[in-house]
């Protein structure tokens, strides 16, 4: 597709509204072969290669202006074998793709939270979600890849071929080709999961989250992701009424598997303090992985976010989360929402140097968000979620390479550690020299 032509411009439209670049051609991919040839035409033709799947980058880094789009939206199937427990994802597929096929049999591997997004960024980055803890990152549970490389090579990619790109590709991001193909671990876990939370007014919120942080630091079950939001309640009539208008933090937890297990959580919940509302909800695995689509849905919003791993969560760290990175000088500031979620069992129990991904003995992941529909807020709205970021700097460990937004480089060394990444430098160097794909969190070869 050329602009014009129909399906051009739904084709480069991505999840941050912020986002408006032309490619001077789109090439809708079916096969890896159809791949090899859209980067073959693109180097000869000296033109700057993005690759789309779900397209929920910031920065929308798979759109490049004047470029080749390698849209990979023509390779969506699953294909899931329930008795041997795997799923062959081809590289355009959805989260919501992945999870629908393997819960026809009560099965499943951790994915993200929102189910259009892509499986092929998530992974690539190393793929946090509510399954995590249990059975580790999207990228652990990878059996093989297979991989379009720079120089239109298709390679298969696993534990017993090729393995020095197996490793580099748990973690290092889009850097070393355009994966067609994924086989993945499955896990049995039917079909049902469970929402715990409660809601404090911020005032209350200060002696509730450190309740929350010891229950975190005592050790909950590996079924349970904590989680943690805070941020201002809209005048809405969706929200109940006594939390509108309010700025407030909510705390608990999210359980996949038998609900009754789940609910022998709510005590520990309960003792968090005074609340303004709770929450203890029964749902489908499937629900779960969606209910917050429609919020991130592409296109609707534009969007920025900042983030960081904490290894720990101290009082001053809880303080700082709370405070959303208010400016207390400012007449009037706008505030970004942030969240956290708790990291350890399985995600840290594998060897941090059996992949390119780092800081597996993170406790917390810290996220602050901003999404507007007004051109006139961009400032305004980025301003905040650094601010917030700014306020939790000072406690914090790492980054989330899937979480970078336009830090560049400075950000891709707080990705990775300097001795993983002169590793995934040198991969580079094999895989492609020449850094055809450098719209990602690059790591370039001469790093």
């Amino acid at each position: 597709m050329v602009p014009g032509d129909d399906g051009y411009d739904a084709a480069r439209a991505v999840w941050n509204a912020m986002v408006d670049r032309r490619p001077a051609l789109v090439v809708r991919c079916a096969s890896s072969a159809d791949v090899a040839a859209a980067i073959d035409f693109a180097r000869r033709n000296d033109l700057e290669i993005g690759v789309r799947c779900g397209g929920h980058s910031v920065l929308g880094i798979s759109v490049p202006d004047g470029g080749l789009m390698i849209d990979l939206a023509g390779l969506r199937t699953v294909r899931v074998d329930p008795e041997a427990r795997r799923a062959s994802v081809q590289g355009g597929a959805l989260l919501g793709d992945l999870d629908r096929a393997a819960q026809r049999w009560g099965l499943a591997t951790t994915a993200g939270n929102v189910s259009h997004t892509g499986v092929g960024g998530l992974t690539l980055g190393g793929g946090m979600g509510w399954l995590a803890r249990r059975f580790g990152l999207a990228c652990d549970n990878v059996i093989s890849y297979e991989i379009v490389t720079a120089d239109g090579a298709t390679l298969r990619v696993s534990e017993s071929e090729h393995e020095d790109l197996f490793w580099g590709l748990r973690g290092g991001g889009g850097n070393f080709g355009v994966v067609t193909e994924f086989e993945f671990r499955l896990h049995e876990i039917g079909t049902d999961a469970l929402i715990i939370d409660h809601t404090f007014d911020i005032a209350e919120a200060h002696s509730a989250m450190r309740r929350w942080r010891d229950l975190l630091s005592n050790g909950v079950p590996q079924q349970a992701t904590p989680l943690a939001w805070v941020g201002a309640m809209p005048n809405s009539p969706d929200v109940l009424p006594q939390l509108r208008n309010r700025t407030v933090a909510s705390l608990g937890f999210v359980w996949v598997g038998d609900p009754d297990e789940g609910r022998r959580l709510v005590p520990l919940v309960a003792g968090l303090g005074t609340t303004l509302a709770e929450r203890v909800q029964g749902l489908s695995y499937l629900h779960l992985q969606s209910m917050d689509d429609e919020w991130h849905r592409p296109g609707t919003r534009r969007r920025y976010f900042k983030g960081h791993y904490l290894s720990e969560l101290s009082d001053q760290a809880i303080d700082a989360f709370l405070s959303q990175g208010a400016d207390p000088s400012a007449h009037r500031t706008r505030l970004a929402a942030g969240s956290l979620q708790g990291y350890g069992g399985a995600i840290a129990a594998t060897s941090d140097d059996e992949s390119a991904f780092s800081h597996r003995h993170a406790f917390v992941e810290f996220v602050a968000s901003a999404g507007w529909t007004d051109p006139a807020e961009d400032d305004e709205q980025m301003d905040a979620a650094r601010r917030f970021g700014a306020a939790l700097e000072p406690f914090a460990s790492g980054v989330y390479v899937n979480t970078l937004a336009d830090e560049g480089e400075s950000g891709v060394r707080r990705a990775y550690p300097a001795a993983k990444l002169a590793r995934l430098a040198a991969l580079k160097r094999r895989y492609d020299p020449d850094n055809v794909f450098h719209l990602n969190q690059n790591i370039r070869p001469e790093q």
